[in-house]
């Protein structure tokens, strides 16, 4: 699997909290990796808890290349990260309380496996539509399981930006994770909020039919968030199986 990852401040905010990571070439025992990050704390702790995370996650399989199950290899990579980010807010004043969401995927010949605390998200788009493979770990889902809101309502809703688990947060965390076969599967999505608050599902599944390459996919969902309004910081990364 290849990807192409694009990341913008928007067009409110002053500094991009959002970190992302592109990996088509392999990493440790993993053949590829793609990881979105976004960030949250003052004084740019939401930028510095984003990049540590994502840095960490990394650092995590290219120190640990032996084999093991692939979904135990990301999980354990996401709860050393939660460590790295919840030890930093502690030794440092103005970072207290920092934590980021963090949303990874990777593929063999086989499986996609993916790991996962917070709202970022990954999406699956096949012939039949698009699908979000990740639950938000989210006030609002809450809300929409429970029937309280809509889908739609949950997009603008006061409190969409709550969080019920973040990395770094506490000493532990519970880690989603999960894994399916890519047969069928003609796209991953990964992206932060920032996307999902500006388009409805069915105007980024539009981008992604209508969009010839993964670059081209990433670019345009950037640009048509950013005509939405661009109220947050706006990531984004497209991963196939077809070369460009």
């Amino acid at each position: 699997m290849i990807g192409y990852g694009k990341s913008d401040v928007g067009k409110i905010r002053a500094n991009n909290e959002d970190a992302i990571y592109v990996n088509n070439d392999g990493l440790g025992a993993l053949s590829n990796l793609f990881v979105v990050a976004d960030g949250m704390g003052g004084h740019n702790a939401g930028e510095v808890a984003s990049g540590q995370a994502v840095l960490a996650f990394c650092e995590f399989f290219a120190e640990n290349t032996d084999f093991v199950l692939v979904q135990d290899l990301l999980t354990d990579g996401l709860a050393f990260a939660n460590g790295r980010i919840y030890e930093g807010a502690r030794q440092v004043a103005s970072f207290s309380g920092m934590g980021t969401t963090l949303t990874a995927c990777c593929a063999d010949d086989e499986n996609l496996y993916y790991t996962h605390v917070g709202d970022s998200r990954i999406y699956i788009i096949s012939d039949d539509g698009m699908h979000q493979l990740t639950r938000d770990d989210s006030l609002v889902a809450d809300m929409v399981e429970k029937g309280e809101i809509t889908k739609d309502e949950a997009r603008s809703h006061p409190e969409k930006n709550v969080l019920t688990r973040a990395v770094g947060t506490d000493r532990d965390v519970d880690i989603s994770k999960g894994y399916i076969s890519i047969a069928g599967i003609n796209n991953v999505l990964l992206c932060s909020d920032g996307l999902t608050d500006m388009l409805s599902d069915d105007e980024i599944l539009d981008v992604m039919k209508t969009a010839d390459t993964m670059a081209d996919k990433a670019e345009n969902l950037v640009a048509r968030a950013l005509e939405a309004g661009g109220d947050d910081n706006i990531s984004v990364i497209v991963a196939g199986w077809m070369a460009e």
